[in-house]
């Protein structure tokens, strides 16, 4: 879906709010971890080799689990010719979602994971092995959780990749070869029917294209949009 807006002559920021019908509801986030290194949560966890390892322990998130006493130190290469130990990682967390997201859409969002990470809810998978440790990763996981009672996540964090391509352009370098969970851990509940993302296409003539990508809304054949100033003044 997309529309085309003509502004003349202005020169202050705008923000484009856009909603189908009525003003949208916002996205609603719990933090699982931790914000970061500052600010961590404890979970379960148990590593495959080298330090305090083979036992259920506990780790705060995000970190990597070589600085918190666990596995072994590898620099350049910890992959190919003499594979660590410590290959694999575990991680358990038990959570609650709040009663009024019983019917909403909840992703679950990783902020980064050195490497391969698979992720269980109850003890379901929640998708597909993510694999590539440097961007931001989510599933879907509402027809997974139990509004009523305590709620299981399982992490299992591979250090290197099963995919080579990765493990060169990611796992052999000149620094030190860190793994885990290590970017912070969150829950987003938010409409069934919402607007997935928007990407605005904005020319120096004052003219922009706004597309909009939606999820599960099947009936709306309208999207509107409002711009304001920064202090939230419609803009004249």
């Amino acid at each position: 879906m997309r529309f085309f807006i003509t502004l003349r002559n202005l020169i202050i920021t705008i923000i484009v709010l856009l909603f189908l019908d009525s003003i949208g509801q916002t996205t609603q986030i719990q933090y699982l971890s931790g914000t970061g290194s500052d600010d961590r949560v404890e979970w379960e966890f148990m590593v495959s080799g080298g330090r305090n390892s083979g036992e259920w322990s506990t780790i705060p998130v995000p970190s990597n689990w070589e600085m918190q006493g666990f596995g072994t130190y590898r620099y350049f290469d910890d992959w190919s010719s003499d594979p660590v130990p410590d290959s694999v990682g575990l991680y358990r967390y038990p959570f609650r979602i709040p009663d009024t997201w019983r019917d909403l859409k909840v992703d679950i969002v990783f902020g980064g994971s050195m490497t391969d990470t698979e992720v269980k809810i109850n003890g379901q998978p929640t998708g597909p092995k993510h694999q590539g440790g440097f961007y931001e990763f989510r599933y879907d996981i509402t027809d997974l959780l139990d509004p009523d009672n305590e709620n299981l996540l399982e992490v299992k964090v591979s250090r290197f990749s099963s995919n080579r391509s990765i493990n060169l352009a990611e796992r052999q370098a000149d620094f030190w070869q860190m793994s885990g969970i290590y970017r912070p851990v969150w829950l987003e509940a938010f409409p069934k029917q919402h607007i997935e993302r928007t990407a605005i296409d904005a020319h120096h003539t004052g003219l922009f294209s706004v597309y909009v990508f939606l999820d599960s809304i099947t009936t709306a054949d309208r999207v509107s949009a409002q711009i304001v100033e920064l202090n939230g003044d419609p803009c004249r």
